[in-house]
């Protein structure tokens, strides 16, 4: 499986952005992930399969939405309201196998390259 992710860039406080990640195989849960300079990676977003079922960490929520066509095998993550401490470089990543944890890293077998998005103030 290989996955790309793209739509980073440099944007204002407050400002939006779409984050894509395109699968060779939309399948089983998916998440986005993110790292920055002064934290380990850490878990932003999941959505199951079906994209019925979603996830957030709690600094997102409300201002970020995870959601997926499994006919184009993408995810998105659309991020509104962007602060400065949403700042990193952004992963998409695809679990191998259902009923796993989606908010774990180790959950996830299968990751992209990343994409950096930066947030000045």
């Amino acid at each position: 499986v290989q996955l790309q992710a793209s739509g980073g860039g440099s944007v204002q406080a407050g400002a939006s952005l779409r984050l894509s990640c395109v699968a060779s195989l939309a399948k089983y849960g998916m998440a986005w992930f993110r790292q920055s300079a002064k934290k380990e990676r850490e878990f932003v977003a999941a959505a199951s399969w079906s994209g019925a079922t979603t996830y957030y960490a709690d600094s997102v929520k409300g201002r970020f939405t995870i959601s997926r066509d499994n006919d184009k095998n993408t995810i998105y993550l659309q991020m509104n309201n962007l602060k400065p401490e949403d700042t990193a470089v952004y992963y998409c990543a695809q679990a191998k196998v259902y009923g796993i944890d989606l908010m774990q890293e180790s959950s996830f077998p299968y990751w992209g390259q990343g994409t950096l998005v930066t947030v000045s103030s």
